[in-house]
């Protein structure tokens, strides 16, 4: 089945995009992964990392489209822990660090043989990923992409507590209840919580059935997600918690080859990316946020899907 950007208006004759999918072996476990494309392409292949941590591939699958505007290949990951890739609910904080993420993904570089010349896309902690990743400055990375995320996660709690003090009275009251409680699995709390959620995370009612399978799968195994983050958005107690990129960001810059950037009002961050809207610090990098927190499923799927396509065409 042919999505719509498969089919443009007019043109019935287009080939369906090849796609494959396939596992990387990782640290005894196994990583899903499906490329969207031929890595044969001459243009930069394009690496999508979810959010979370501990969300799917599901919710940002949208952005396999980018390969139907430019041809580019485009590869999806569920990270381990999460989605089609090796479950771990025995494993607790100790196992789930930032640096097995990072090893995970430049084994996957390696193991599609790209880590000599990529992009990379990150969606909220998969844009804080990116940015852990350029520090190091990868000699392969082209170019970043960083979609809704945060550059200090302090900045990131207390915008998304601004958000949260305007629900209803009775929302916040159930909320507080039971955070003081710890029963952060009752059923009025995840209802309060889903309030927020509507508001601010996805605006799209009812949530597209890419989203409703990610968190769908989250509530089946949310080992990845409580640990490192918390029980939801606004009430980050994981080991994520204090997590900043703040102090490193020249190196992001001097790490990549210059990328056009774009930066979007985005209403959670208090009108822009915090810690990235700084141009001279962070020329490099491309930045996109949607209206809601959920990128490319929001109102403005196929501007924010058209907007990182027309970017990457510029460094190959």
């Amino acid at each position: 089945m042919l999505s719509p950007l498969e089919q443009p208006h007019g043109d019935e004759d287009v080939a369906p995009v090849e796609v494959q999918e396939s596992y990387l072996p990782f640290r005894g476990y196994q990583t899903w992964y499906r490329i969207t494309g031929s890595l044969g392409s001459p243009l930069l292949p394009l690496v999508v990392a979810h959010g979370g941590p501990g969300c799917t591939h599901d919710y940002v699958d949208s952005f396999k489209d980018i390969a139907l505007l430019d041809g580019r290949p485009v590869i999806h990951y569920d990270q381990l822990g999460n989605g089609n890739s090796t479950r771990l609910p025995e494993q607790g904080p100790d196992f789930w660090t930032v640096d097995l993420f990072l090893e995970e993904l430049d084994a996957l570089l390696t193991h599609l043989g790209i880590a000599e010349r990529y992009a990379f896309l990150g969606q909220s902690w998969g844009g804080m990923l990116g940015a852990e990743h350029a520090v190091l400055r990868p000699k392969g990375l082209k170019a970043l992409v960083i979609a809704n995320s945060p550059a200090n996660m302090h900045t990131w709690v207390s915008e998304a507590n601004r958000l949260r003090r305007d629900l209803p009275a009775e929302v916040q009251a159930t909320l507080v209840k039971h955070e003081d409680a710890g029963t952060l699995t009752d059923a009025d709390y995840i209802a309060a919580s889903r309030v927020f959620y509507d508001r601010h995370v996805c605006r799209v009612s009812p949530w597209p059935p890419e989203v409703a399978r990610t968190f769908a799968i989250m509530d089946e195994d949310n080992t990845v997600y409580r640990n490192m983050n918390g029980p939801t958005e606004f009430h980050v107690i994981g080991t994520m918690k204090d997590w900043t990129s703040e102090d490193r960001l020249p190196q992001i810059s001097a790490a990549i080859e210059p990328l056009r950037m774009a930066l979007r009002e985005h209403e959670w961050l208090g009108g822009s990316s915090p810690n990235y809207a700084d141009y001279r610090i962070l020329g490099p990098i491309l930045f996109l946020a949607s209206v809601g927190k959920v990128p490319a499923l929001a109102e403005d799927d196929r501007t924010f899907i058209a907007a990182a396509a027309a970017a990457l065409r510029w460094p190959g």
